[in-house]
């Protein structure tokens, strides 16, 4: 199993699969970088050698692709900005409830989680 930027890649997979395991890393920018190495698609990323990996690192840290890490970080800035300045996102993502607009009322249970009863309360 090849370990690239801090991220072990499934060996058995074609190089062009196996670059999406590293969080930031698309179908796209994972085309990207196979063409910039000019490497084989189609080969296994356990054939790859020590100097192809380094090839590869090379090139992500060239074209300042925000990946793990800093990308985690900056999606969680973002977030906790939106909820410091009380905009309307920010309130939703607080609230744990669709951001960009859906209708709630009787879809959105990936969000809001498994329903709650709210109602009459019985004695006895």
């Amino acid at each position: 199993m090849p370990r690239l930027l801090g991220v072990d890649i499934p060996g058995n997979k074609k190089l062009l699969y196996s670059l999406r395991y590293i969080y930031g890393i698309g179908a796209h920018r994972a085309g990207e970088i196979i063409r910039a190495t000019e490497l084989d698609p189609d080969a296994r990323a356990s054939t790859l050698s020590e100097a192809q990996l380094t090839k590869i690192s090379a090139v992500i840290n060239e074209n300042n692709f925000m990946i793990e890490g800093d990308l985690r970080r900056d999606l969680s800035a973002n977030l906790k900005r939106l909820q410091a300045i009380n905009c309307n996102r920010g309130l939703r993502h607080r609230r744990g409830l669709p951001v960009r607009g859906q209708r709630t009322q009787c879809n959105a249970r990936t969000r809001k989680g498994k329903r709650k009863t709210v109602g009459i309360q019985r004695k006895g």
